[in-house]
């Protein structure tokens, strides 16, 4: 009798493993349905033109992470990058804040309200880039705005805020409902659905002979190299023995016990080469917008040699990834607080003492393994940018999406198999429950 509980137990894991699957996708439609809505008011024409001037520069980067709704003017085009900023900003503000600190040690309750301030930060974001968009959009190009005035502006920028408020909600909905970080798979889902233009151009361009077929193939293998390389580093961990001393908690004795802490490689994730990116590739996108005059002569001339696959821009890219991944590995974790909870719970490093030196050997040991991911982030960003100056690759090979693209399916496939291990467990314990009400 207990095999059909057992079986239902299963069925019942993996039917609602398949409806959170089932939400995943039906957001993902509705995301990609709405950055085909436009924003009222604008030539298609027109704005096509304009995005011809503005490849290499930030602005085709944030079309990447949107799914192509920029260069649509879709009410979705400021895609998910204000609520992005707003969580880095909160995260600065969480560790040199005094009141945002206490709110973060307050567990459960602090983090639902940093995620309320969050909310309201990127309303605030949302409505200040809106406003810059919908006023610089007519100077931009003649012809762009069909009618521009205050109706327009009006019009633009309750879109705007909305489509970002609403990507904010929807990946809150997919995080909740679905499986998965539902911020991280809508620029997933922007980004591949990309994929079948970039790869189309790549064979066109293979088709009129622009890339040898041997670059080609050249090129597939560096791309599932870098694959492979990005698995395993993510996966990589560095782990720390910690001891627990025989203690006694009431009349529990517990045994001495040997466990690790565990270091990521790369903690600093896809958001180095992100705002490296956005910095460098900023003053490019100043020059397309102020045009071609005498005055901003020296702009052209910045933006030029900053523009990917120059060596300037090189150079300062590599830098900013390797500055920016120490700088958010420090907003992340913090080896003095790790410390400290080592020594609450009465761990301790074998050959360490307890606190400061503690405290100083895990500060030690990250530093090296973020050097070791920043190079590794490095490298796996600049390859696409030397295939882009020898063999003219579309931007869309960059080494930033192509890590999003990774980590996000890694993470995406552990938290499937969660789900299957947890039905599994509950089938057991379901079975296990059966023989004992049999007894």
């Amino acid at each position: 009798m207990a095999k059909p509980g057992l079986d239902s137990g299963a069925k019942g894991g993996l039917g609602e493993l398949k409806s959170r699957l089932l939400f995943v996708l039906g957001a993902i439609i509705v995301f990609r349905l709405g950055s085909y809505v436009p924003i009222p008011g604008i030539d298609p024409v027109v704005l096509s033109e304009l995005f011809e001037q503005q490849k290499g520069t930030i602005v085709e980067m944030f079309n990447m992470f949107s799914g192509g709704a920029l260069e649509r003017a879709s009410v979705l085009a400021l895609g998910i990058m204000p609520y992005i900023t707003a969580s880095i900003i909160m995260q600065l503000l969480s560790v040199v804040h005094p009141p945002m600190m206490e709110l973060k040690k307050e567990g459960e309750a602090g983090r639902r309200k940093i995620s309320q301030y969050t909310r309201y930060l990127t309303l605030v974001l949302a409505t200040f880039q809106s406003i810059g968009i919908a006023t610089g959009l007519p100077n931009l190009i003649n012809g762009l705005v069909l009618n521009p005035g205050f109706g327009f502006y009006f019009t633009a920028v309750v879109s705007l805020v909305t489509g970002t408020m609403f990507l904010m909600w929807l990946g809150e909905q997919i995080t909740e409902r679905g499986i998965g970080n539902g911020i991280s798979i809508l620029i997933f889902a922007g980004i591949v659905a990309g994929l079948p233009t970039a790869l189309g151009q790549t064979a066109e361009q293979a088709r009129q002979g622009e890339i040898n077929l041997l670059f080609l193939f050249m090129i597939g293998a560096i791309v599932i190299a870098l694959t492979y390389l990005v698995v395993f580093v993510e996966r990589a961990q560095r782990r720390i023995v910690v001891n627990y001393a025989k203690r006694q908690q009431g009349r529990k004795v517990f045994a001495a016990q040997s466990s690790h802490l565990p270091l990521k490689v790369n903690m600093a994730g896809v958001i180095p080469p992100i705002f490296a990116s956005s910095i460098i590739l900023f003053p490019g996108t100043i020059a397309g917008w102020f045009g071609q005059n005498e005055s901003t002569a020296w702009l052209q001339d910045v933006a030029l040699l900053l523009s990917p696959g120059q060596p300037l821009y090189v150079m300062l890219y590599a830098t900013a990834i390797i500055f920016f991944c120490f700088f958010y590995t420090a907003l992340v974790f913090n080896p003095r607080d790790t410390a400290d909870n080592l020594k609450k719970s009465g761990a301790f490093i074998p050959g360490i003492r307890p606190g400061e030196q503690t405290s100083r050997y895990i500060d030690k040991v990250m530093t090296r393994l973020t050097l070791a991911g920043a190079l590794y982030i490095t490298f796996v960003c600049l390859v696409p940018e030397f295939m882009l100056i020898a063999w003219n690759v579309p931007f869309y090979f960059g080494g930033t999406s192509l890590l999003i693209i990774v980590v996000v399916i890694m993470d995406f496939m552990a938290q499937v198999q969660t789900h299957l291990m947890s039905s599994q467990y509950e089938s057991v314990l379901k079975k296990a429950n059966l023989k004992g009400y049999g007894r």
